[in-house]
């Protein structure tokens, strides 16, 4: 890297979540366990619902679609940060930084727009289950999901062309495991207005419109099932949201986590190890939650894990 706040800088350093080298092996280990928990488990339920007719329904084909991108959302940050440790050498490219960058943006936003897409179609299957089938055809399915890339794409594709018109300085040491968003916009030279605005906006739009839709769609849904005369009938159909609601909680409250300790703290160290929790821990979690609490994935699983033992 050349010196000079225009000079066109060709890579940043990864500084990671730790300097100790003691403890290098042990985040190794811990984040490749996970790693490969979070690709293995969504991978289990990608096939589940793929070999089992009785999955083939709206609610899976978005839940498969889901573990689809935790699997491409995990693997946008992780395998990097094991070969840094690995390795010893935390540099990443500038042009390797930006396409980090945007991957994690765009499996990011599409965590979001699924489970938003996931909370319709729940709303569908209970305030209106006679049109269900109806309403939720396939071809609609496809288009919601083809819509969540398509918005995905255009937002990440956006923050990265802005971050491209920054120039930065010679100081680029990101104490973070991955290039996010926030942490590069952070060490450049020029004015970082525009790009403060847009992530604001788009964490507004993105963030907030997707829960409150969600929010939404469950005041619905509760008042759907407080009408529901038999307690077994209330409890049947509350059963088939609660794993949903429980991911649901889990992304925002630990996104919510991560902003919020960031803005309490002010401490770039704590950010990334709150980042953990969205990027890592809630991928690896959502296939136990989807598959400990659902009779028919638990059927299927059962079904494929036979077959390997055959």
């Amino acid at each position: 890297m050349e010196p000079g706040n225009d000079t066109r800088i060709s890579e940043f350093l990864l500084l990671g979540l730790s300097k100790e080298p003691e403890l290098q092996p042990l985040i190794f280990g811990l984040f490749l366990s996970m790693y490969l928990i979070t690709v293995l488990g969504n991978l289990l339920i990608i096939l589940a619902v793929s070999s089992d007719s009785h999955l083939h329904t709206p609610m899976y084909f978005f839940l498969s679609n889901l573990s689809f991108v935790d699997i491409c959302f995990t693997s946008t940050t992780i395998p990097k940060m094991l070969v840094n440790i690995q390795t010893d050498n935390n540099v990443i490219t500038y042009e390797g930084c930006i396409i980090q960058m945007y991957f994690s943006m765009l499996f990011a936003g599409l965590d979001d727009f699924l489970l938003i897409v996931m909370a319709y179609d729940r709303f569908v299957a209970i305030c209106h289950p006679l049109h269900y089938t109806v309403i939720m055809n396939p071809r609609l399915c496809g288009l919601l999901v083809l819509m969540s890339w398509m918005m995905s794409s255009l937002h990440s594709l956006l923050h990265n062309l802005m971050v491209l018109c920054l120039t930065f300085c010679t100081d680029l040491e990101i104490p973070h495991f991955f290039c996010e968003l926030n942490q590069v916009v952070r060490f450049a030279c020029s004015d970082t207005f525009p790009n403060e605005m847009a992530m604001y906006f788009a964490a507004g739009m993105l963030g907030g419109g997707s829960l409150t839709g969600i929010l939404y769609s469950y005041s619905k849904i509760a008042s759907t099932i407080c009408r529901i005369p038999s307690t077994q009938g209330k409890y049947k159909a509350f059963s088939t949201c609660t794993s949903h609601l429980s991911v649901v909680s889990l992304f925002y409250c630990t996104v919510l986590g991560v902003y919020l300790s960031t803005a309490v703290t002010h401490s770039t160290h704590s950010s990334a190890v709150a980042s953990v929790m969205y990027v890592v821990v809630t991928p690896m979690l959502n296939p136990f939650i989807y598959s400990l609490r659902n009779k028919d994935i638990k059927r299927a699983l059962k079904r494929i894990i036979g077959m390997v033992i055959i």
